[in-house]
């Protein structure tokens, strides 16, 4: 047997639906479009979001106030207890041992560090930033918190 051999099993690929082939298809004359009207024509139907002359949804809505969200600082969260179980003491925490350590998940997002757990290693951790109880608990362990 070769691949130009193998073929679907039998009845188990439908046809294309033949729109438009003579009344003894089933699909014959409208081509199952119904008689007129904007959706029976070509290019017909509207777009998306359109609510048949009412006012759209997003119209609607009001849109007042700023969202910080666009502009946000979109931080990957590392916590203590983590570094606490991937690491060895004396060892130098960097986001590039942290991607090889699976705990982020990209190197080009910035790293923050968190305060949940306990850190009885002394650790040189380098991330972007670090929260006020992480900070206190890497120092307090005999390591190092280094903001890149």
């Amino acid at each position: 047997m070769n691949l130009h051999d193998l073929k679907p099993a039998l009845n188990s690929r439908r046809g294309n639906k033949r729109l438009g082939q003579g009344p003894g298809s089933g699909t014959g004359k409208t081509s199952g479009k119904g008689n007129k009207g904007h959706k029976a024509r070509t290019g017909g139907g509207v777009r998306p979001g359109f609510e048949g002359g009412q006012m759209p949804l997003t119209r609607r809505t009001p849109k007042r106030g700023f969202n910080n969200a666009r502009f946000a600082t979109k931080y990957q969260i590392v916590n203590l207890v983590s570094l606490e179980a991937k690491f060895e003491a004396g060892q130098e925490v960097t986001p590039d041992t942290l991607l090889k350590a699976g705990l982020i998940h990209c190197v080009d997002l910035p790293v923050k560090v968190l305060a949940k757990g306990e850190l009885h290693k002394a650790l040189t951790v380098k991330a972007a930033a670090f929260s006020k109880g992480a900070d206190e608990k890497i120092k307090a362990a005999g390591g190092k918190a280094e903001v890149i």
